[in-house]
């Protein structure tokens, strides 16, 4: 009978493989599952001893009876907090019994400041585990719901035990071979500006990645995994171990020890301004997407209802052949419509945050740029051509009344200036009047600013931008559509896809719909073909299950997990799913297919395209499947036969 592991969470189940961080996703640490919290607690998942209480409250390592020894560490990224918005309630050494209180902790505070609330559960000694059976449930409860269950290899544990403590008996200093060792690899001392770590991982501030022996770090038997993120050479070593191995790089190297802020700070000098600038943009839009994807997708619902020809070249709409449809359908595109036409509070929410003001007054000076009782942005060329577009009159001066309906320059421009007036007015305002005039002054002179300056400028900077891709892709769409299919997966891996999100909302603002997106979809499921491929060919069973679960969630629009876990480590599949995504890119595009909408990527992907191109839209997906499928099976299969 296996080790039963009980949900510490109370929350949804997220498979391990769709974790956002590529140590989890790529079962570095381990096997397990994760959850995405909606109660601020863990609690004991069985009757354990607490071997890791780490101080930064994020994280805590559990070992059974048995020997069983698993890692809960709460969020993504949640070390950077330094123990803010946690409580630790035991520590190392204390026995806990099912259902014991361990972490609290500001679930709104780390969804705030953190990557992600979401919480993997690793078995960071997996060597014992014989099978692991998951939960198929989707919602769990803490200290009642089944999460993992664990058979573990006969007389596992005791030969790890006896392993462990013969290894702390015959070192006084452990580790300090492999901490020599990979700061070589890393490129020696010269090349570490900072090194700090976390409960899993060494973080280092190089000054050159190119210097680092990826290969020999990764044949290292205490190394899990490595990867760049952030600024910052992550190598992961495990729960218990890492902050040995980093105590050994202290003390047998002349490297100092360094704070997490640190690190950050030495990475953040090493990134161009290129590299910053597409940061503050990810910042900016990763926390609205859930808002934009949701309006994306009930868009696409609209579209079948409203649109003609679904059903037929000719066929009339839904809501015409039913007209009983027509009130659900209308309804339908309101709520779908409104975070469209309110983009830019939504933005002015996320960017002032981001800017380090107070992300309400980014909401207020958002609605003002919507306000209905300006000229509406969609509107603008036709009044122009009338020459009735509304002004104020502002003593003599003539200031166009018109709002930035869809519009993304403007309302970042805007939020910058607020952020950073309202930071320089609270710096000099007494707290006593703070209420009274930080606010009011902000809000006021950025509005001012806005309608006087930065909106015109920023307006027309975005129709120019928005001018020369239609034209560009109007010109030669073979080529640009080419470019941009063989490009998408690439600027993942950089994050300056991000950069293409605010282009997408600019088209779609300025025009009503993007050429764009569609492509970013296909190159979504061009990925999980891959890995779809090498799951088929895999011998392996990790392999297997990781390339078959990574593919699904790849056609469901989340790619990191196929990248980063299979296609990126092999190679060829990678780059096997942008030959596929370059050729329907390119096939999309000739056929002027647009999307009306953002979505979520992949195979749903089809509910937000016109209507009218989603025959070519079908046609570019059987070629993201069947060519990167196609290239990745035949070299795979070569390849692991040669081996």
């Amino acid at each position: 009978m296996g080790d039963k592991i009980f949900a510490p969470l109370t929350g949804r189940v997220v498979p391990l493989e769709e974790v956002p961080d590529p140590t989890f996703s790529g079962k570095m640490m381990g096997d397990g599952i994760a959850v995405d919290p909606t109660i601020g607690e863990v609690r004991a998942p069985f009757h354990a001893t607490v071997i890791l209480a780490f101080p930064t409250k994020h994280a805590i390592g559990l070992k059974t009876d048995s020997g069983l020894e698993i890692l809960i560490h709460v969020g993504l990224e949640t070390v950077n907090l330094n123990g803010e918005g946690f409580e630790v309630h035991v520590s190392q050494g204390d026995e806990v019994k099912q259902g014991d209180k361990l972490i609290s902790f500001d679930l709104d505070f780390i969804a705030e400041k953190a990557a992600s609330t979401i919480t993997p559960i690793i078995i960071t000694n997996g060597d014992m585990v014989s099978k692991l059976e998951k939960t198929s449930e989707a919602e769990v409860t803490a200290g009642e719901s089944l999460l993992l269950t664990a058979t573990l290899n006969q007389g596992e544990s005791d030969q790890n035990s006896n392993s462990a403590s013969e290894e702390k008996s015959t070192s006084d200093q452990p580790y300090s071979k492999e901490a020599k060792a990979i700061v070589q690899a890393v490129g020696g001392e010269d090349n570490i500006r900072a090194a700090t770590h976390c409960v899993t991982r060494l973080r280092f501030a190089l000054a050159d990645d190119d210097k680092v022996d990826k290969e020999a770090l990764e044949k290292m038997d205490i190394v899990k995994g490595v990867f760049s993120a952030n600024g910052q050479y992550q190598v992961v070593i495990g729960q218990g171990t890492v902050d040995k191995v980093y105590q050994s790089m202290v003390n047998e190297t002349d490297i100092s020890e360094a704070t997490k802020e640190d690190v950050k700070a030495a990475s953040g000098q090493k990134q161009n301004a290129l590299q910053r600038g597409i940061k503050v943009l990810a910042d900016i839009f990763i926390p609205i997407l859930p808002a934009i994807i949701t309006a994306g997708l009930l868009m696409g619902i609209n579209n079948i209802l409203a649109n003609p020809g679904i059903f037929g070249k000719d066929s009339l709409p839904v809501i015409e052949m039913y007209p009983q449809w027509a009130g659900l359908a209308d309804m339908i595109h309101i709520i779908a419509n409104t975070a469209f036409t309110f983009l830019p509070a939504l933005i002015g929410w996320s960017a002032v945050k981001r800017f380090g003001g107070n992300p309400l007054f980014g909401v207020v000076i958002g609605l003002v740029m919507v306000h209905p009782d300006l000229l509406n942005a969609w509107a603008y060329g036709e009044a122009l051509e009338k020459g009735e577009v509304p002004t104020w009159n502002l003593f003599g001066l003539e200031i166009n009344k018109i709002g930035y309906q869809g519009q993304v320059l403007p309302v970042l421009f805007a939020s910058w200036i607020l952020a950073k007036l309202e930071l320089a007015l609270r710096k000099r305002v007494p707290d006593s009047l703070q209420l009274l005039i930080v606010a009011p002054v902000a809000i006021l002179v950025t509005g001012f600013l806005t309608f006087l300056f930065i909106g015109p400028i920023t307006f027309t900077i975005g129709n120019w931008i928005t001018d020369a891709l239609v034209a560009t892709f109007n010109a030669v769409p073979l080529i640009g559509g080419l470019i941009y299919g063989a490009i998408y997966a690439p600027l993942v891996i950089t994050g300056m896809h991000h950069t293409f999100l605010a282009v997408d909302l600019q088209l779609i603002g300025s025009t009503g719909s993007t050429f764009l997106w569609p492509i970013l979809a296909l190159s979504n499921i061009a990925q999980g073909a891959a890995a779809f491929a090498m799951m088929v060919v895999a011998k392996e069973e990790k392999l297997k299950g990781l390339s078959g679960t990574s593919g699904v969630s790849a056609w469901l629009g989340i790619t990191e997990p196929a990248m980063f876990g299979v296609n990126l480590p092999y190679r060829y599949p990678f780059f096997a799913a942008i030959i596929g995504s370059a050729i329907a890119g390119a096939f999309i595009t000739l056929q002027s297919v647009q999307a009306t909408s953002i979505g979520i990527g992949g195979l749903p992907g089809i509910l937000s395209i016109i209507p009218g191109g989603w025959i070519s839209f079908l046609i570019g997906m059987a070629i993201v499947i069947v060519v990167p499928f196609v290239l990745t099976y035949l070299i795979a299969k070569r390849k692991m036969n040669t081996n």
